[in-house]
């Protein structure tokens, strides 16, 4: 049986080796990678996801956490790789083009990865091209924007296009966010999401693939 209560002190806590520890110890016991992935580290996460929403924590907690979480992942991922469990829901990320920043764009990395999705991080400066090249190479089911800038809120309307010409937004999720961007623009450029937050990015990203806001990104 997974100690949920464990692993979350664990992981809020930022204990990597203890939770490497405590993730080879329930493998040993015989415990299954893809219950251990759910119930211990991305139910973990997921408070972590909670508190910093309601402003309980902040970004340096939640970063401490996810380098926890991940130290467990490490262990698990040879396991489900082999299971065929380590498919997760991919999503790319990136800053838009001519945007240079890169802080929320990465707190939203970590969240999401916190939650159980599988993050391709384009990083800053994210051309049209960049993103449907990704979108084809990796399969990806969600593009996440960034942009920080209203100067390059403009760069999310020209990749939404250049989405449609390639034939690819009715497959893909877009999800936008960034300091200037409003829900309002998010619906005029077509965008199928908008998020102010990292906290609330990871909710709008479980609806857009079906799930229940809130709930626990299950690895299947």
């Amino acid at each position: 049986m997974i100690d949920e209560e464990k692993f979350n002190h664990a992981i809020f806590a930022g204990k990597v080796e203890e939770v490497k520890k405590m993730t080879q110890e329930a493998l040993d016991r015989g415990e299954n990678a893809k219950n251990i992935l759910n119930q211990g580290l991305i139910r973990a996460m997921d408070e972590v996801g909670i508190k910093f929403k309601n402003n309980e924590i902040y970004i340096p907690e939640v970063l401490i956490a996810a380098r926890a979480m991940r130290g467990g992942l490490e262990i698990l991922k040879p396991i489900l790789s082999k299971s065929g469990s380590s498919k997760y829901s991919k999503i790319a990320i990136g800053t838009v083009k001519g945007d240079l920043h890169d802080i929320g764009k990465n707190l939203v990395g970590v969240m999401l990865e916190g939650a159980g999705f599988e993050v391709v991080d384009l990083g800053i400066d994210v051309p049209s091209e960049k993103f449907i090249q990704v979108a084809k190479e990796y399969g990806v089911k969600i593009i996440a924007m960034s942009a920080l800038l209203t100067t390059t809120m403009t760069q999310m309307e020209a990749t939404m296009k250049a989405l449609k010409v390639a034939r690819l937004s009715n497959n893909i999720k877009i999800l936008v966010g960034g300091a200037p961007v409003t829900e309002k623009f998010a619906r005029q450029i077509g965008a199928h999401g908008y998020a102010p937050d990292a906290a609330l990015a990871v909710e709008k990203a479980k609806e857009l693939l079906g799930f229940k806001s809130g709930s626990i990104r299950q690895i299947t």
